[in-house]
């Protein structure tokens, strides 16, 4: 229970004067354990005394790392870097021969979106986030054209947040129609086959510290022209009580282009699937839609392993789904929408020794991707001979396939990989032929970025398994534990590290710092037993895997304790927070960038409830002790030599609130003896993300030199 405050302490036992940090007596018990919280009171973000810590702890790290010299180095450096590479495309989408796209020209932080009649076509700019609304940082989340390409509807956010607003364009007049919708937490979602009308993600309200903005969540329908305030409830727990749609899920309803059939997905943090479909109805403002079961969560039906993204893919009477069911790394397979029977589903797709990833389809061809973690494979399926063959790829790396147009078999495929630049190509599926596209052409970037050498190895972990470790370093660099090495670990939800060139770590590989990526379980690079390995009670794996990495690193003199740093970003904010807490002797320094730390509190948090299904809950006496054990800030022990660590918040962040990195970066400042710094950093024009690189290179910039000082990189060492 919450008690009465009992000091107000400031740090005394290091060099660095914090702001005052006071403690309380608060404290919770579940099933007879009692379990102190002393900086429960940062919980309360709205109150003034909260918001004054924060800024406190935010002006005192910004006062230190201006005094880094590599940082604005860094800064610079990408920033030249962006002015060699070409445009960079992104939302690629045709429909009627009206090629829809956001484009971000070098120099620019944030995309425009254009359109053009045809891959030869005059380009066209149809909106710019940065001119449209005085003082306003906006950024551009999607774009959904109408199937006749006539309107477009666009979704922005501001600040850096993902609080969408909804606007629809008059492509030919480039100007938007009378409605704005607000607020929506995913945006836009389809259009109606006649074009009148959309589907949209609605939420009740914009509050990212409220606990209602994940409760109740609806999927509306908006009419063209009518008022917003009398948009159709169409998919809810509300609309349709009967579904078991619960408070926590996110109902999200989408009508495929060329489909009878609308399909209500129900998002969760559960990677299986939970889904109703529907017959279109001849009128969407008189008829009830008559929802009945396309699969459950046991079906064992998930979502993209790649991107975490929906996926199911409906042609026709025909639906398209990836499971694990008698397949570890997965499978493709299929059954009718009129009579669904996932148990008898047809393979499409076998399993290999690849894991799948992804699935797209185009008029004639479904397609199949496969990793296995460091090249990627695709195969295409023709949907009336059902032959299969491999599609040769221009280059090995890793790879990814988009259907610009459904009704039709061009196809984008995209190949990058840890150090060599993203390059996309055009690909004529009805005849297996690639081209060069005006879109994402390789950029051509200076020697030293040409001479990285990428090592992809296995590393024993504490229990036997083999965890796959990628590294990068400059080519001839002295392997005698000289080296700063960065090392990014994440491990949930099943998402996998998949190999592509950041020229944010690259920057630094090429200065000899060694960058590694280790693929945890927790992760889904190994399949679905991988990513379970990472799960509740199996969480512990996760840091563990990851400090096995850096003893790995270490032994084989990549680098040394002194020159190591590990970084863990959202739910990788469990994996670091525990790594250092665990075994601190690791590490020179580590950044949890807005980062889970908190975890037995995360499911009061507002985005916390759709976490349970990963982590746990506290209210069932095996998955507390589990979120116990992945806790960082309840294994903060007083007087413990800990490494620097930077904490980030994100002030608009509505994935982690910025109390669970910040209670973190209190207890470690009241109990680290090492005299290294803990600084508490606050991006108050930031969310969980932001596309406004001006923004992500000065956070980036921070987060890395704030490391390398640590580490006794020459660049990033203190001015005195």
């Amino acid at each position: 229970m919450l008690c009465c405050i009992l000091c107000t302490a400031l740090n005394g036992n290091t060099q660095w004067q914090y702001p005052a940090t006071k403690t309380v007596d608060s404290s919770n018990t579940y099933f007879g354990v009692t379990y102190k919280d002393p900086y429960r009171w940062l919980e309360n973000i709205k109150s003034t005394e909260v918001e004054n810590w924060f800024k406190q702890q935010a002006d005192f790290s910004n006062e230190i790392l201006n005094k880094i010299p590599g940082r604005d180095a860094l800064i610079k450096e990408w920033q030249e870097l962006d002015k060699i590479k070409p445009s960079r495309y992104r939302s690629i989408i045709t429909k009627k021969q009206r090629i829809f796209y956001i484009k971000t020209m070098p120099g620019e932080t944030v995309g425009k979106v254009y359109y053009r009649q045809g891959l030869n076509g005059k380009e066209q700019l149809l909106f710019d986030p940065v001119n449209y609304i005085k003082d306003k940082t906006l950024s551009v989340q999607k774009i959904i054209p109408s199937y006749d390409g006539k309107k477009l509807l666009l979704s922005y956010a501001e600040g850096g947040g993902e609080i969408s607003t909804i606007k629809v364009m008059d492509v030919d007049t480039k100007t938007f129609l009378p409605e704005t919708i607000y607020p929506s937490w995913m945006g836009a979602i389809s259009w109606t086959a006649d074009n009148k009308a959309f589907t949209y993600s609605w939420l009740p309200t914009d509050d990212i510290t409220s606990f209602e903005i994940q409760q109740n969540n609806k999927t509306k329908l908006h009419i063209i022209g009518k008022e917003v305030s009398t948009d159709i409830d169409f998919y809810s727990n509300k609309s349709y009580p009967g579904l078991g749609i619960q408070p926590v899920d996110i109902p999200l309803a989408e009508l495929p282009e060329g489909s009878n059939y609308i399909i209500g997905y129900l998002y969760t943090d559960k990677p299986e699937y939970n889904c109703y479909y529907a017959p279109v109805p001849k009128s969407f403002t008189d008829e009830k839609l008559d929802w009945k079961i396309l699969c459950k969560h046991e079906d064992g039906i998930i979502m993209s392993r790649a991107s975490l993204d929906v996926n199911m893919q409906v042609i026709g009477d025909q639906v398209y789904g990836i499971t694990y069911v008698g397949a570890k790394n997965y499978k493709v397979v299929s059954t009718s929408i009129n009579n669904p029977d996932w148990k008898n589903a047809k393979i499409i797709f076998e399993e290999k020794k690849e894991v799948l990833e992804n699935i797209a389809h185009s008029k004639d061809y479904l397609f199949a991707m496969y990793t296995n973690g460091i090249n990627s494979r695709i195969f295409r399926y023709h949907l009336k001979t059902e032959k299969i063959d491999e599609i040769n790829l221009p280059f090995a790396g890793m790879a990814n396939l988009n259907c610009i147009d459904a009704t039709t078999n061009d196809c984008l495929i995209g190949i990058s990989s840890w150090n060599k630049p993203y390059t996309e190509f055009m690909y004529k599926a009805d005849k297996n032929e690639f081209s060069e596209t005006v879109f994402n052409k390789t950029t051509n970037f200076p020697d030293a970025y040409k001479n990285l050498v990428v090592e992809e190895v296995e590393v024993k972990g504490h229990d036997g398994a083999m965890i796959p470790l990628s590294i990068i370093y400059k080519k001839g660099l002295k392997l005698d534990g000289s080296n700063a090495c960065i090392m990014e670990g994440y491990g949930s939800y099943g998402y996998s590290l998949t190999p592509f060139f950041d020229i944010t770590l690259n920057t630094l590989a090429t200065k000899n710092v060694v960058i590694a990526m280790a693929h945890v379980r927790g992760g889904g690079e190994k399949g679905d037993a991988w990513y379970k390995d990472g799960t509740k009670v199996n969480k512990p794996n996760t840091w563990k895997d990851f400090n096995s990495c850096t003893e790995y690193l270490i032994a084989k003199g990549y680098t040394s304790p002194a020159k190591m740093s590990g970084r863990g970003t959202s739910a990788g904010g469990i994996l670091i927070s525990r790594a250092i807490t665990e075994r601190p002797d690791l590490y020179a320094s580590a950044v949890c960038n807005v980062g889970c730390a908190n975890a037995m509190r995360m499911e009061i948090s507002p985005n916390g409830p759709p976490g349970i299904p990963e982590f746990g809950t506290v209210t069932d006496s095996i998955e507390c002790r589990a979120l116990y054990e992945m806790d960082g800030v309840q294994h903060v022990a007083a007087n413990t030599k800990y490494p620097a660590v930077m904490c980030v918040a994100g002030w608009n962040d509505p994935r982690v609130i910025a109390w669970e990195p910040g209670k973190f970066a209190a207890a470690l400042q009241n109990a680290s003896t090492s005299g290294k710094p803990v600084l508490m950093k606050v991006n108050y024009d930031n969310g969980h993300f932001t596309e406004d690189r001006s923004v992500a290179y000065a956070n980036f910039a921070d987060q890395f030199a704030f490391a390398l000082w640590q580490c006794g990189h020459p660049d990033f060492q203190q001015r005195k």
